[in-house]
């Protein structure tokens, strides 16, 4: 129950930073740049985002400082990820999921699901520091 109440948490908070700069990012970073340039502008954004972020809610939730329990609620959360991601952001764009799988830029789109990776290992690769 525990790993579920973190995941949860985690997701919220990083998903609600990614909805804040998509759209910083949609608005005014597209037009004056390209998607591509955009896209990995916002990448190390929020890679810091959900540093912080699994740093916060391994200290908030008291998670264990072993890897297995740390990555089960950062899979956890990453399942809800791609759930938001997959169900929002094509019924937004009213896509199909192969449209939306065919027109990824592939610069881009490979670095955003890198960054989907390393949000889902995250919790395992912050220290709990002095709990």
């Amino acid at each position: 129950m525990r790993a579920l109440k973190a995941a949860v948490l985690y997701f919220a908070l990083v998903f609600s930073a990614g909805v804040v700069l998509g759209a910083i990012r949609t608005l005014w970073v597209v037009p004056r740049l390209s998607a591509r340039t955009a896209g990995l502008m916002e990448m190390p954004l929020m890679t810091g985002v959900s540093a912080i972020a699994a740093r916060f809610v391994v200290r908030r939730i008291s998670i264990s400082p072993r890897v297995r329990e740390r990555l089960v609620f950062g899979f956890l959360a990453l399942a809800l990820m791609l759930s938001a991601e997959f169900t929002l952001a094509l019924r937004l764009r009213g896509l199909s999921f192969r449209d939306y799988v065919t027109h990824l830029d592939p610069v881009s789109g490979t670095a955003y699901y890198a960054a989907l990776l390393l949000f889902a290992f995250m919790p395992a690769m912050v220290a709990r520091g002095r709990d």
